[in-house]
């Protein structure tokens, strides 16, 4: 009555079957939730009064920037 015992729970463990001295547990069915009903949209006056947005134009680059006297001075010096 040990692991190679066919007849026994632990021997049923070991062989990795099933019977009257292991018996399989029932495997609960799965129950999907019902769906909730989205009520239609209604339309009054108010939304087809509504302004819609509108989107706003692209921005340009800025300009790149122009160097100050004192930079110029210092680059045209590391330069010589």
């Amino acid at each position: 009555m040990g692991k190679g015992d066919r007849k026994t729970a632990r021997g049923k463990r070991t062989i990795g079957s099933y019977g009257v001295s292991r018996k399989r547990k029932k495997s609960v069915k799965f129950v999907a939730k019902p769906k909730k009903k989205k009520a239609p949209a209604k339309k009054t006056a108010d939304a087809a009064e509504k302004p819609v947005a509108k989107k706003a134009p692209a921005k340009k680059k800025a300009p790149a920037k122009k160097k100050t006297e004192t930079v110029a001075k210092k680059e045209a010096e590391k330069k010589d």
